[in-house]
């Protein structure tokens, strides 16, 4: 099973300060350490507000990545190179899409013919 964007970026995001909120309302701020790829994240010298607004600081913490509402992530992997290398990909893929599509329309249209109906086919014509 192939990784998607998102997972990617939150790879990227490792070694740097994110910020996680979690279903039920938490937020979890420290840095990124580990990550899976079912988006379970390991975060270390965490500060944790709880839905209640109580802070908590906690050495490390492990959060389970089905409980993610979302991540902020630093700006600066906006510029991460596999935004590059998915839009080149993509762009690439319509080009050869656009060009196989046409070869694939021009062999249907030799293979049948200039006549239209069954001409070829069957019996050969009978003089009475």
């Amino acid at each position: 099973m192939a990784i998607g964007i998102p997972l990617k970026l939150l790879y990227e995001g490792l070694g740097h300060i994110v910020t996680i909120e979690l279903k039920s309302g938490d937020l979890y701020r420290g840095t990124l350490t580990h990550v899976e790829d079912n988006m379970n994240c390991m975060l270390e010298h965490v500060n944790a507000t709880m839905r209640d607004g109580k802070p908590v600081s906690l050495e490390q913490c492990y959060l389970r990545g089905s409980q993610i509402r979302f991540c902020i992530l630093p700006d600066m992997l906006k510029n991460a190179p596999m935004f590059k290398l998915a839009a080149n990909a993509k762009n690439r893929a319509s080009v050869l899409g656009a060009a196989g599509n046409k070869k694939a329309f021009a062999a249907r249209f030799i293979s049948k013919g200039s006549s239209r109906g069954r001409s070829g086919r069957g019996l050969a014509a009978q003089n009475y």
